[in-house]
This record gives structure tokens, sequence and C-alpha cells, in this order.
């Protein structure tokens, strides 16, 4: 009897310790303080509504596992449409410290298409199934997942700690895994609902958006303020509030505007266009081929933009000079995609020469896409199918035909002069398409030139957060 006692006690000594060790091994991403049914917040893009956002981390009932879920909504007038896009991710990690991502469900639905993307971790990757309306489901086995527990989180966590965390995102546009550093600021006051409050600061930056991001913190667990660049930010809201948008037109909101029209010569070709700006950043002065920069006085800076057609010419298939990127097939730019090889074929036929297959494609999309500025599409396909959109699903189908027809090309992001209806002269953000056809040359799908005027400015590749840290910031000063 006394044996069994004793073997009794020792089971449930035994029982007792392994709870504590088991509740000791929870993720400081579980202890942190945070609010209870997570928090809403609306997103503000220069001081005006665009949308919100809730987040929530919460531990299953076993404290096995912990789910992170992240709901971005964004509703905007786009020219005299409205665009609505909602997009919503759930992480499962082990709770652990250091706990593996063990599946992911990413889904977007409304304005650029609809679809579920299901991620499961398994020994040998990640296997995702991507489901979209009226397409076969397609799975792709992705490398095994770098993200942890802690990266659903890091800014709480960076702060509990008082320390650096560094840790590894997958983004939910192309399945990419990226470097994310967070950072822990000196305090901050800051005036919150008309009352000064010190607040916590952490700095989290992302190797694929490259745009610091601010958070402030209360003593409370509270994300009270979040800033993503200059322009943009969040605003910790109850949920009634945080759902409400002012429906701002985003095209005037955003453009740049100029002292005075661009001369003729800026929209010829050969042209050349140059404008004297502020508040652009040196990391954006890339001399190109088409771009040359200038440092001036005064914080200013010169660039000049040139337009010409190509001159050294190729036959297809090429090599994609930046080592095999420019021609790769992505979640978004579907080169692989059996319609979109299919129509590239149609429309090359048996034109061997580079260039003069990517002037008919870009005549093809030019001349086949409703012009529409309120229907947006994420991926190739989507374009294809609705055969319709604005700059970006003309520069997204492009790009995917050109890489079918195995021509490099890439998206490039930045801004074109435009004079609209209130004939004010300005710069609007705008995407187009560069292609290497045995040299790298620009071509305009929206506005149907195959070769890009001048009067544009190239800031970015490939639909870049970056450069949206230029917006209401740069100015320009003078027009030559």
């Amino acid at each position: 009897m006394l044996r069994q006692t004793s073997v009794r006690s020792s089971l449930l000594l035994v029982l007792l310790a392994s709870s504590a060790f088991a509740a000791g091994e929870l993720s400081d991403v579980v202890t942190v303080k945070r609010p209870d049914k997570g928090e809403f917040m609306g997103l503000y893009l220069k001081n005006q509504k665009i949308g919100y956002m809730f987040s929530n981390v919460t531990l299953s009932a076993d404290k096995a596992t912990v789910t992170a879920v992240t709901e971005i909504h964004f509703m905007a007038k786009v020219g005299q449409q409205v665009s609505d896009r909602r997009m919503t991710e759930t992480r499962v990690y082990e709770s652990k410290p250091g706990g593996k991502l063990l599946s992911f469900v990413m889904e977007q639905s409304g304005d650029g298409g609809e679809q579920r993307l299901e991620g499961t971790a398994l020994p040998t990757g990640v296997r995702v199934v991507r489901k979209k309306p009226g397409l076969p489901t397609d799975v792709k086995m992705l490398p095994a997942a770098k993200e942890i527990v802690e990266d659903a989180d890091q800014g709480r966590v960076a702060l509990k700690r008082n320390a650096k965390v560094e840790g590894v995102i997958t983004d939910s546009t192309d399945l990419m895994q990226y470097k994310v550093v967070t950072t822990v600021g000196a305090p901050e006051t800051r005036t919150v609902s008309g009352v000064p409050v010190k607040l916590k600061k952490v700095t989290t930056l992302s190797e694929k958006e490259k745009v610091p991001t601010d958070a402030y913190v209360d003593d409370a667990g509270r994300m009270v303020e979040v800033h993503f660049g200059p322009t943009m930010s969040a605003m910790l809201e109850p949920e009634e509030v945080a759902k409400r948008v002012d429906m701002v037109e985003v095209f005037s909101l955003t453009r740049v505007t100029m002292p005075k029209p661009a001369p003729p010569e800026a929209k010829e070709v050969p042209g050349k266009f140059t404008l004297v700006l502020t508040n652009v950043p040196d990391r954006f002065w890339n001399n190109t081929y088409r771009q040359q920069w200038k440092k001036l006085d005064g914080g200013k800076v010169e660039v000049t933009v040139t337009a010409a057609t190509p001159k050294t010419l190729k036959p297809r298939p090429l090599i994609d000079p930046n080592g095999g990127v420019n021609l790769k097939s992505t979640l978004a730019v579907e080169a692989d995609n059996p319609d979109i090889i299919k129509l590239a074929k149609q429309i090359a036929g048996d034109e061997k020469d580079a260039w003069a297959v990517a002037k008919k494609v870009n005549q093809w999309v030019f001349k086949n896409l409703e012009k529409d500025y309120g229907t947006s599409s994420d991926a190739a396909s989507d374009v294809l199918k609705l055969k319709k959109g604005d700059c970006t699903e003309h520069s997204l189908l492009e790009v995917a035909l050109l890489r079918a027809l195995h021509i490099p090309a890439r998206r490039i992001d930045g801004l074109i002069y435009l004079m609209n209806d209130d004939h004010v002269p300005a710069l609007y953000w705008h995407e187009w398409v560069e292609a290497y056809v045995g040299e790298w040359t620009q071509l305009d799908p929206t506005w149907g030139q195959d070769t890009a005027q001048a009067a544009r400015l190239g800031l970015g590749e490939e639909n870049s957060s970056e450069i949206t840290m230029l917006i209401g910031s740069m100015a320009v000063t003078e027009v030559r």
C-alpha cells in the first residue's frame, strides 16, 4: 500500500512538473499584453480614411498552438469607380518558444479577384493549395518555412524583451519568404484623443517592403498608432468607427502637381523630359539607359528622362540578363498558365524578332483590355478572364505574355505626366512594362505606346511598396 501510494504520488509530481514545464514553455508572443479580443485600426492615406485593419493573436484551449489573424479592408474611389478589396490571413504556429509555422489560410476577395491559399507545413516543405473560382485547383510545393511564432507579433515581443527581434514572414502576394527585423526605440509622447500620452515605440523593416513601419504601444499593450512611411497610417479605433471610410478619390489625393506643363518633346520619340525634385532619397537615384540623376544644392535633385527605340535586337528565346527573375512564373505573373501560353503563341505567330513580338503583345493588350479604373486583378489569368482594368492589369498581363514567349520582362512603377479636366499639370502614379529584346526598352500597354514616352519617371519595380514613402512628400520645383 505504501509503495502504491508512493508510486501514485511520484506520478502526480511528474504530471504536475510536466504541466509546469509546458506552461513555462509558452512563447513570449502569448504572454505579452494585448487587447483580449484583438484590435481594430482605421487606415488613413494623407489623413483620409481608406479602410481598416483587424488583428488578433490567440492561444488554443489546449495551449498547443497559437493562431494569428489579420484582416485588411480597403475602400476608395479610383477615378469615377469604387474599389473594394478585402484580404484575410490566418496563421497557426506551435505555441512553444521558436514554434514553427504549422499552416496558413490567405484569402482575397472583392476587386482584384478571389482566391484562397491553404498552406500546410510538411517535412519536405510547405504544400500550398490555391483555389480560384472557375479555375482548376493548383498545388505548389514551397521550401520549408522559416517563419516562427514570434514573427506573429514582433513588435510586442521586442518590447517585452527590450531587444531587437529578427525573423521571416511568408508574403501572401507571392508566397516568398522575407526577412523582417523589429527594433525598440525611445518612448515618445504623442497626442491620443486630445490627451498627451507617453507611448513605447518599435520600428519594423521588411526585406520586401523596405519602408520602416513605426508602431506606438501603450502600457496596456494596445497598439495606438502605426505609421507606414510618411503618408500611410493606422489609428486604434472602436470597430464601428474603424469601419467607416471617407470614400476619397485616390488619383487626386496622391498626384504630384507641377509648376508648368511638360514641354512638347516629353511626348515625342525620341524625346526628353527634365524635372527638378525635392524629398527624393538618394536610393532612388538610379542611373539607367532612360534616366540620369544629378544632385543639386538645397536638397534638390535633377532627373532627365529620355525615350528612344531600341537599336540592339535579338531573336527569342532570350536569356534574362538579371539571372532569370524576369522570366519567372509567379502567383501574379502566371507565365506558365495554359491560357496565357496559348494566347501568347497566337499573338506572336511565327515572328522570332523579340522587339517585333513585344510590340505585337503591347498592341494586343492595349486594344483588347477595357480601360476600367474601378476593376483590379491580382493575377494575370484574372485579367485575361475579365479583359479590363487599369495600368496595373494591363502591365501584369503583358509581362505574363512576354515571359511566356521567353522575352524577359518586368513591371515598372512610377509617375506619368497628365493634364486632366481640371487643367492642372501633374504626375500621376502609374505602372508600365520594361522588356529585354537585345537591350532593355520600355512599353506602355495602357496608352498603346510601343516605346514609352519620356513623360514619366520610373521609381520601382514589380509593384514595389518602397515608393509609397514618396506619396505626399516628393515635390516638383522645376520642369525643363
